[in-house]
């Protein structure tokens, strides 16, 4: 993969217009349509696959806790639409995703996944990106896993919950390991040492 067009944080994100999978029914959804909230874009390599169903499943399960911070979550794949529906419609048991609480997209083209710099070329699928868009479509977060290990939504809530506080509150910033309700600090020299002083 050529770092040449990669995606940087502070970039805004690329947009798109897809078909996507949204309560086993087809619809075709931008980008922009989310504009003014956040948005947690993630991509995987293939449905009916081994990894990918425990992250679908992981981010559908918590999708409320996303939704209670004004978030969207979508996911897209190389897969057209029909394998979307198709995985949808498997049951859970059967290594099926179930009804999820989020769109699915179908970037058949590898159109979405070539813009955000995550498509391998070799294998022809994307790698485990996952972007995190602020309500401005700026890209604040991004990470990217090789294809045999899956990401964390604890991590994932974090890092938004982070993003969000720093963006409500401009003149602090957010420690290592920052979870909601810990001290944060303000990045001067002097007033730094109060947060300093206290761990």
């Amino acid at each position: 993969m050529s770092l040449e067009g990669a995606i940087r944080v502070g970039q805004d994100a690329p947009v798109f217009t897809a078909t996507a999978v949204v309560d086993q029914e087809f619809k075709t959804i931008k980008l922009s349509d989310y504009k003014g909230q956040y948005t947690v874009l993630f991509f995987y390599p293939l449905d009916f696959t081994f990894v990918c169903p425990t992250e679908i499943i992981a981010f559908s399960d918590r999708y409320e806790e996303f939704k209670a911070l004004k978030t969207e979550v979508i996911g897209v794949s190389v897969d057209s639409e029909f394998s979307h529906l198709a995985w949808i419609q498997t049951d859970r048991k059967e290594g099926g995703i179930g009804d999820i609480a989020y769109p699915l997209v179908s970037d058949i083209k590898k159109e979405i996944s070539t813009a955000y710099n995550v498509l391998d070329p070799e294998a022809g699928v994307a790698l485990r990106g996952l972007f995190i868009i602020d309500k401005e479509g700026v890209i604040q977060h991004t990470t990217i896993n090789n294809l045999s290990f899956g990401r964390s939504v604890d991590e994932t809530l974090r890092t938004l919950k982070a993003l969000q506080y720093v963006q409500s509150h401009p003149d602090e910033v957010c420690p290592a390991e920052w979870k909601e309700g810990d001290k944060t600090m303000v990045p001067d020299p002097a007033k730094s040492k109060v947060y300093f002083s206290a761990i």
